[in-house]
């Protein structure tokens, strides 16, 4: 039988900061050198946070990088309540460190929280957090081109308990990771594989939330891609296999025609905060853009045409990502002659001049860390 519980959240008083306590590594590490990879190096310290329920969150400390005490029968080993995000760090041409929109992960980490009945964690406290810890480890900025500092915030069930429940403990960690491109192809276009076999999700379902089910979800199919030559999955949707949805790690965007068309946030897409940005400048730069339905048949016909210009993909890690070919089955379509394409270029160029300041911050997107 379940335990009913409401998850809750003790809230202080308005505008009250986290007390983070800081306790510096007596053993720093060597920062690296040369290629930096993506997600293998780890920063000297780690934000945590816990929650108890009937307490709330409690206990904010930046703590030498460590591995974490859990038990064998902690909830997140068994029945996955977790959630994680991704945001970077920048070091800007004027020697300053930036975020990039890092509201825009504190709301999404709520309403991913809010399906997996994860205790919300406060706005305010979330960026507080991510300043704090960038803060103490800012000295693992990268300044070479392409690099940033990668942050990745998240939360685990931490109660010991083999019942499906909600758990009564928690612990919110932010961890850093000095980080190169995504992908090792850079900007060159990479060539994506549209699954019709598997499903990621569907409506009703956590394709929204940040989480790591889906992730688990998307990789018997990532496996078939790599081994046919494809480095990314392009789902469709699960109910009638034809309409497009997302790429295993990104949001997708097609030009076709002129205009800037990208799937229709449903409930079974992530909303991409890159994604977000993208069609904020879009508009700015009086493109039309078009949130809605695509089916494959539409982008069979639209290649056959001559009219899909430009396919990409969009997301924190790898910000645009050109996509130069699209197997569906025995079609394989080749787009812009498989180079990259002016307006992905274009929206490269402006996405990471934003974040290094090279760029004016009409938006007000970009966050010091000071």
């Amino acid at each position: 039988m379940l335990r009913c519980r409401i998850v809750f959240v003790l809230r202080r008083k308005a505008f009250q900061l986290l007390d983070i306590k800081i306790t510096k590594t007596t053993a720093p590490k060597e920062k690296p050198k040369g290629n930096l990879g993506f997600g293998r190096i780890f920063t000297d310290h780690m934000f945590v946070m816990d929650y108890t329920q009937g307490v709330g969150w409690h206990d904010p400390r930046i703590v030498p990088y460590q591995d974490l005490t859990l038990s064998p029968a902690a909830m997140v080993f068994h029945y996955g309540q977790e959630m994680f995000e991704g945001l970077k760090a920048y070091k800007g041409d004027d020697g300053a460190n930036y975020l990039f929109r890092p509201d825009m992960n504190a709301k999404r980490t709520n309403d991913t929280n809010d399906r997996l009945c994860i205790p919300r964690v406060p706005e305010e406290d979330y960026v507080q957090a991510v300043k704090a810890i960038v803060s103490v480890d800012q000295d693992w900025i990268p300044t070479a081109p392409g690099t940033s500092l990668y942050i990745r915030p998240f939360i685990i069930a931490t109660e010991p308990f083999l019942g499906v429940d909600v758990s009564q403990t928690f612990q919110f960690i932010i961890i850093l990771s000095p980080s190169g491109a995504y992908s090792e192809s850079g900007l060159e276009p990479v060539g994506i594989w549209i699954e019709d076999d598997y499903v990621r999700a569907v409506r009703g379902g956590m394709g929204f939330a940040k989480t790591g089910g889906n992730y688990a979800a998307s990789l018997a199919a990532q496996v078939k891609a790599h081994d046919d030559g494809y480095s990314q999955v392009l789902w469709l949707d699960g109910v009638e296999r034809k309409y497009i949805e997302e790429v295993g790690a990104m949001n997708i965007f097609f030009k076709i025609d002129g205009k800037v068309v990208t799937p229709m946030l449903n409930g079974s897409i992530l909303p991409g905060i890159t994604r977000n940005s993208v069609l904020q400048l879009c508009r700015d730069w009086g493109l039309p853009t078009e949130e809605r339905k695509i089916s494959v048949e539409e982008l069979i016909q639209a290649q056959k045409e001559g009219k899909l210009e430009e396919v990409f993909g969009t997301g924190t890690a790898a910000v645009i990502s050109p996509v130069g070919k699209l197997r569906y089955k025995d079609d394989v379509m080749v787009i812009g002659n498989g180079e990259i394409g002016p307006l992905s270029q274009k929206l490269y160029d402006t996405v990471t001049g934003i974040q290094l300041g090279r760029l004016e911050d009409k938006f007000g997107w970009r966050v010091r860390v000071d």
